[in-house]
């Protein structure tokens, strides 16, 4: 197996991984939701998600859950990177491997969106994962087991089946229920539509289509883009529903609504 030389850090912060430089880059209209992606200058490997953010892999162990090499991995300018907003970390491919922590005893099998399953018994173990069970068992770092949630507890094998959980889990986009952005296009006089309604959970991208600077804020200053020039894009996730009316900081003219349901 390829060495690696890992980084950890929390939020937002990558895991490096000794990934080869290829010489060749890919162009940033060129990506694929789906893709995996790494910069110039990092060794930190990225999966891009069909709502245009970046997912992180804590470390070699995750990954290797998802991808057996690093043979599909596109090489970016770190420009271009640095463009791509981080989403959160990966977790473990469903059903692949068991996983636990040093400050708790219990084991856990993981289930589809990082959901953490206790397994309760051995018997239950044997079971699900074989005799060699134990061998099957991942430590997870204290400071990425945030990125899991709990689930129901497994207390008979056919409480979860691993390999039905694993050949389900497609892609990290199904895993993470991830969904392409809706899109709020910015000209240099307009929003393209007065009102956008949007589910709760969606993400929105707004774009500057023009050729001078704009924001997106809300009116009650809860959230905002920031300045973007042109070609620049700002992605939110707008998880609660809501009514917020919003506006260009550079043309007050600007206006429009966004309603999550």
């Amino acid at each position: 197996m390829k060495k690696f030389l890992s980084v950890f850090a929390i939020v937002g912060l990558l895991a490096g991984f000794g990934v080869p430089v290829h010489a060749a880059t890919t162009a940033l209209t060129s990506l694929h939701s789906g893709d995996l992606i790494r910069g110039t200058s990092f060794n930190a490997v990225y999966y891009y998600g069909v709502d245009g953010f970046r997912y992180v892999f804590p470390n070699d162990k995750t990954y290797f859950t998802w991808y057996s090499n690093f043979d599909t991995v596109k090489t970016i300018s770190d420009a271009d990177l640095g463009t791509i907003q981080i989403g959160g970390n990966a977790t473990y491919k469903p059903g692949s491997r068991m996983v636990k922590i040093n400050s708790d005893p219990k084991t856990y099998a993981v289930d589809e969106n990082g959901t953490l399953r206790w397994v309760t018994s051995e018997t239950v173990a044997i079971a699900m994962f074989g005799s060699n069970w134990n061998t099957k068992i991942d430590d997870v770092a204290d400071a990425f087991f945030g990125n899991y949630q709990k689930g129901a507890d497994i207390e008979a094998s056919d409480d979860f089946v691993p390999a039905d959980a694993f050949a389900g889990a497609a892609d990290i986009n199904h895993d993470k229920s991830l969904k392409a952005p809706t899109i709020v296009d910015i000209s240099d006089s307009s929003y393209a539509k007065s009102s956008y309604t949007i589910q709760a959970g969606t993400a929105v991208r707004f774009v500057n289509s023009g050729a001078t600077s704009h924001t997106a804020t809300a009116d009650d200053e809860s959230w905002g883009t920031g300045t973007l020039t042109a070609g620049q894009s700002f992605t939110k996730y707008f998880k609660a529903s809501g009514e917020w009316s919003f506006h260009c900081n550079y043309h007050s003219s600007m206006t429009s609504d966004l309603i999550v349901e």
